[in-house]
């Protein structure tokens, strides 16, 4: 574990989901991989040979794999995207996770998730890890890629499948913009262009959706390019799955179940931290 040294209290955790809240070692991020992969050998009909570097290549270069595919004009649904990728991914390796849901209740900050995954997949994974009801709201892929409102109106049919309360999610659709807190994301971005992490630009969109002061929040995530990003928005930074520090991090964590060895601060001054944040921080923020 190593640390650069910060004495601003914080009033924000801003926690990445997945290899974050759980290890790498899971297996979801290589079942993750193996079903893009699929999808555009046998959706987008891209050459079996391309594939794997390709996949692999855009990821580098846009943060996530859909939205290089986007970026280069491939055409497809997002939902139909997100239901082949996860939708066969293996949650059964993810167990309750008493340690750190008594860590996560014990903070007294906000705590927000922050990740470029789909609601749906979000729902899931925290129900498996017993987490649900750890965080105040999610900011996810829908958030700051909110459908067209006739495409809002479509639901999953899987009798199956977990779902928090819409009132969980964050959302940045057009139709709940009247909200001084929210950002109009649709006016943000190109429609053949996603936003996600590690772009500067979904950061600082998901800091003024979720009404937080970046130099009042921590950050967690298991990306180094999200962190560098991060950083150069004014966050407060904790690479989780490294033992060193990376450019851009202030902490180093191997394991999120370190976080309180390593940032006991959270937990002081408990008194201070309740007659700062303002009570009402997210009630004007519209919950997708």
């Amino acid at each position: 574990m190593e640390v650069i040294t910060s004495k601003a209290k914080s009033e924000c955790l801003l926690f990445d989901m997945d290899d974050t809240l759980y290890p790498l070692s899971s297996g979801l991020n290589l079942a993750c991989r193996k079903n893009i992969q699929e999808y555009m050998l046998n959706h987008l009909h891209i050459e079996e040979s391309l594939v794997p570097k390709m996949c692999l290549d855009l990821y580098k270069e846009y943060g996530t794999t859909m939205a290089g595919l986007k970026a280069l004009g491939y055409e497809f649904d997002n939902d139909d995207f997100h239901a082949h990728v996860h939708g066969r991914l293996p949650y059964e390796t993810l167990k309750p996770d008493p340690v750190l849901r008594n860590l996560l209740l014990s903070m007294p900050q906000r705590k927000i998730i922050f990740t470029n995954a789909d609601k749906a997949h979000v729902a899931l994974v925290l129900s498996k890890l017993g987490l649900e009801d750890c965080f105040e709201g999610v900011i996810c892929f829908e958030t700051l890629n909110p459908p067209l409102l006739a495409d809002k109106k479509k639901e999953s049919t899987d009798p199956n499948s977990v779902k928090l309360s819409d009132d969980d999610f964050f959302t940045g659709s057009e139709s709940e913009m009247d909200s001084p807190n929210c950002v109009d994301v649709k006016h943000m971005r190109h429609r053949s262009r996603i936003l996600c992490k590690p772009l500067v630009e979904a950061i600082e969109a998901a800091c003024q959706i979720a009404n937080v002061d970046p130099k009042r929040t921590i950050f967690f995530d298991d990306s180094s390019r999200n962190i560098a990003s991060g950083k150069a928005v004014g966050l407060h930074t904790v690479i989780v799955g490294s033992s060193v520090l990376v450019p851009g991090a202030d902490i180093a964590l191997e394991s999120i179940h370190n976080i309180k060895a390593a940032l006991p601060e959270i937990w002081e001054d408990v008194e201070q931290l309740e007659s700062v944040v303002p009570s009402n921080a997210v009630e004007a923020v519209v919950l997708a």
